[in-house]
């Protein structure tokens, strides 16, 4: 034990194939709460607990019975809903390759790929109640070029939500800079009962994200517009 009873810290070496930066990364992995929480529990990422802890304040999960997860990979999220909802017909997209989950259609290829709302609906076998991306764009190091890129992102989500979920139906993603900005707010509070920003105890204090949570589903607007 350390002196005066605080925890130990682990430090790591400096190797000739790592650049500093890299060192940083992975103490600061190996001295991560969660990264140890998450490894003990069986989850792939510390990001599963982002979202149990947004869960834990809004209660979004509860009774959900189909799930888009955007932005699947390494999977932490897609694990959290199967042992939450383990009836729950959950279908994943990401760029990268994703370990399979049991009870999860996982698909490898580009939400942007025009052909990817079909498959995953069809996938899910009808439209979903809950869509969660934890979607970002790949960092440039300027910071507001990736904001703005990222928000690209979280743009195409919220349009595959509107445009799919049941009426009632949450909209759960990750955004940048504090929150989704003013006109992306709008769009959100025309669609959804509730609109609410939360950054969870496990986001690290250092990062810019925040995520948004998007509550009953005021229904589609072809069909809102019919009314």
């Amino acid at each position: 034990m350390s002196r005066g009873g605080a925890r130990s810290h682990t430090r790591v070496k400096t190797s000739r194939g790592r650049t500093p930066q890299s060192n940083r990364w992975l103490e600061r992995q190996l001295n991560d709460p969660y990264v140890k929480k998450a490894k003990a529990e069986g989850y792939r990422s510390r990001a599963a607990y982002k979202l149990i802890e947004l869960d834990e304040k809004f209660g979004f999960l509860k009774g959900s019975k189909r799930v888009v997860d955007l932005g699947l990979a390494p999977g932490g999220w897609s694990q959290v809903i199967r042992r939450k909802l383990p009836k729950a017909a959950i279908v994943g997209i990401d760029l990268l390759p994703v370990d399979p989950i049991d009870g999860v259609t996982i698909f490898q290829m580009d939400f942007m790929d025009d052909r990817a709302p079909d498959l995953l609906l069809e996938a899910l076998g009808g439209t979903p109640d809950l869509v969660i991306s934890d979607m970002a764009a790949n960092t440039v190091g300027h910071p507001q070029t990736d904001a703005l890129r990222t928000m690209g992102l979280v743009e195409l989500a919220l349009d595959f939500a509107v445009n799919n979920l049941d009426k009632g139906g949450t909209f759960v993603s990750k955004v940048f800079a504090g929150g989704a900005d003013s006109a992306m707010v709008a769009e959100l509070k025309r669609n959804f009962a509730t609109v609410k920003h939360a950054k969870p105890p496990s986001s690290r204090k250092g990062s810019v994200e925040w995520f948004v949570v998007a509550q009953g589903f005021k229904g589609r607007p072809a069909d809102r517009s019919a009314e």
